[in-house]
């Protein structure tokens, strides 16, 4: 039961140059590989932050030298061009000398509603997702100049002139057997942010056989716990709407208002609160049972990444490599 141990670089929580110096100490003190959110918009007010995730993983890729990148995940149907999105996928692979992986997924409102072009129906911004993909793959094969006329995008006379040589590994975000069955043909890495073993599963027997497969969980350290249940629920408590409610939501004034109900000691049955390591790897067990070759933790709070970095060091690491091997 293997699994690689990840960090993430949370957006919402922090400013750019924050997030650069926190995955540089990802990678000193051993993180396996890290992950960073793409919005426009954090979830709530109160984590105050959403800077662009390109320009701070192209000045991460420079600073860092060993650990591996990757957007978790990027929407490439509205706020982005599939087209545009090839091309920063190839800059910031060559920038990361081979480090990164394009994370895509179907997004969110919240992110999406900025450019003012409307929010569509999940069917339809399902097959605008899938036919972004093909639109992305095609470009990032770099076979001469690309021509696409599809319902939703068309790309005229395209290429990606500066290249990475081996390419540019995809991640497609699933949630049902459509998209993993879209996973399964287009993508290198199966992406989850459930422990859902139906998901590898289904991945598997579609084709996704031996690849990757990247999940993610919220936790909060510090060794004060009732503090640490406090800043889960302050800037966390909409995490367990679930994605059906989250995607559509439009703004953090709904987050906020659908989360209302939400109490601490509902956050803390859902979240790994404090100090105690055999409480995350309990929790990252599901993961590794359901099937998951990576798991990106989050640490809830933005002031807090630096002593989550040094417990994670002395303490959460050691452990983590006798648990899962890794």
């Amino acid at each position: 039961m293997s699994m690689q141990l990840g960090y993430t670089m949370m957006t919402e929580q922090a400013g750019p140059k924050d997030l650069v110096s926190h995955v540089v100490g990802a990678e000193a003190v051993g993180f396996d590989f890290a992950v960073s959110s793409d919005h426009f918009f954090p979830w709530l007010d109160e984590m105050g932050h959403a800077p662009n995730a390109w320009v701070t993983l192209g000045a991460a890729a420079q600073a860092t030298s060993r650990i591996p990148l990757m957007t978790y995940v990027t929407c490439p149907i509205l706020r982005y061009r599939p087209a545009v999105v090839a091309q920063q996928a190839a800059t910031l692979q060559l920038l990361a000398d081979g480090r990164f992986t394009l994370g895509l997924g179907a997004g969110e409102n919240l992110n999406e509603h900025v450019i003012g072009e409307g929010w569509p129906p999940v069917a339809v911004r399902h097959e605008m997702f899938a036919e972004a993909v093909q639109v992305i793959k095609e470009l990032l094969a770099g076979d001469g100049y690309t021509t696409f006329h599809g319902q939703y995008y068309d790309v005229d006379g395209g290429k990606v002139w500066d290249l990475p040589e081996g390419g540019v590994p995809i991640g497609i975000a699933v949630s049902g057997q459509k998209s993993v069955a879209l996973a399964a043909e287009y993508a290198d890495v199966l992406i989850a942010t459930e422990p859902k073993p139906e998901l590898t599963e289904q991945f598997e027997k579609a084709g996704g056989a031996g690849k990757d497969r990247v999940g993610q969980m919220p936790i909060s350290y510090g060794t004060d716990k009732a503090a640490a249940v406090t800043r889960a629920h302050q800037l966390f408590r909409w995490f367990g709407l679930g994605w059906k409610v989250n995607a559509d939501l439009p703004g953090t004034a709904g987050f906020d208002a659908a989360s209302q109900f939400v109490r601490e000691e509902d956050v803390e049955g859902s979240i790994p609160c404090g100090d105690d390591v055999e409480a995350v790897i309990e929790a990252a067990k599901a993961y590794a049972e359901a099937g998951f070759s990576h798991l990106a933790l989050v640490q809830i709070g933005g002031d807090q990444q630096r002593p989550y970095l040094e417990w994670a060091e002395r303490e959460l690491m050691p452990a983590w490599r006798e648990a899962f091997g890794s």
